[in-house]
């Protein structure tokens, strides 16, 4: 193929990124997902998605198919574009057929990153460096030397490097254990993660500045703290959904499975009720959950929130001081507020 047919080739899959970009944030713009903070349009309008997901993994029929961009096929090349820019999550990277890495569903990358209220001048680390593109946008946003991601696995964080150099950002990638944080870059106004944590790690707010903000996937959810000092943080849960590849690293067990028998089905199908079995876990057994579930109304994520002191953190139901808190799980000598014991019962 010659030079020319080769250029008309690449002419027409930028038009054709350029073309897939605007409608995805067309769709994203219709979710909802910029309402906290509409100025991340702009970043979704401009960052290219597709040069960080040079090749994804599509599950299929017996496995995974591979779409990659150097496909010898025109039509294969197409199909690979087109998906990177659907709003959906993309699993980047598997091993014995385990997902480790994966570029989050856009839509609630943007929910994430509005929520996080940032202000220029901001200094951001990200934990969970993934493909580089959630970095990218911090970076379009706020300039690459005020935002940092780590990733644990050299693997990872030297492809997001190498994505973030070809779409142009340069911000701190580095490589290392994610619940220690990234000291050396500290003070943070605000902390992103996108991989699924136990618990909240003490580093974190050791190396916030007071008033900044935690955002991070835990049992299924997302919780948003504002951080008091070093040793304190509390917020809410958002109201949606949220399920992201676990954090990785030493003594980060994998918990048990819940028996649920003798659970009516409806609560057993509900991602509700799941998620309070989860925020429990070992405080609750699944039939004092069901009982507070019911008795509450299936109350929604946002009813629910966090606190965090020195050496301890607690889960609650509505508000700190209400009748209903339990130790958060992964929490070492956890105890709720006026020494709640995690009953399902309401405080006396």
């Amino acid at each position: 193929m010659g030079e020319h047919e080769l250029g008309a080739i690449g002419g027409r899959l930028a038009d054709l990124a350029a073309a897939e970009r605007a409608a995805l944030v067309r769709e994203i713009d219709a979710s909802g997902a910029f309402a906290a903070d509409p100025r991340w349009r702009e970043a979704f309008a401009t960052v290219p998605r597709h040069l960080f997901v040079p090749y994804y993994y599509v599950s299929g029929v017996g496995g995974y198919e591979r779409r990659w961009c150097e496909s010898s096929d025109p039509r294969s090349r197409q199909r690979w574009l087109r998906g990177a820019y659907e709003d959906v999550p993309l699993a980047t990277r598997l091993r014995d057929g385990v997902l480790l890495s994966s570029s989050s569903q856009p839509s609630l990358m943007a929910l994430m990153l509005a929520e996080l209220r940032i202000e220029d001048g901001d200094r951001v680390l990200e934990i969970g460096a993934g493909t580089g593109y959630n970095a990218a946008l911090l970076s379009y946003r706020l300039g690459d030397a005020d935002v940092t991601t780590v990733d644990l696995d050299p693997e990872i964080t030297e492809s997001a490097r190498r994505h973030l150099a070809d779409a142009g950002y340069r911000p701190a990638v580095v490589t290392g254990d994610g619940a220690r944080g990234v000291p050396e870059r500290a003070p943070f106004d605000r902390i992103i993660a996108t991989c699924t944590l136990a618990s909240i790690p003490s580093a974190w707010l050791a190396q916030c500045a007071p008033g900044a903000l935690v955002l991070a996937p835990l049992a299924t959810g997302l919780i948003l703290l504002t951080v008091r000092d070093a040793g304190h943080a509390e917020g809410r849960f958002l109201h949606t959904p949220a399920f992201f590849v676990p954090l990785r690293g030493a003594d980060r067990p994998e918990p048990e499975p819940v028996a649920l028998a003798g659970i009516p089905h409806r609560a057993r199908e509900s991602d509700l009720f799941r998620f309070l079995l989860t925020l429990t876990r070992g405080a609750l057994d699944p039939q004092e959950a069901y009982a507070l579930w019911e008795r509450e109304g299936m109350p929604g994520r946002e009813r629910y929130g966090i606190t965090v002191g020195p050496g301890h953190a607690w889960a609650w139901l509505d508000a700190p001081e209400g009748p209903y808190a339990w130790p958060l799980p992964g929490s070492p000598g956890s105890s709720g507020p006026s020494g709640s014991t995690g009953s399902a019962a309401p405080r006396a």
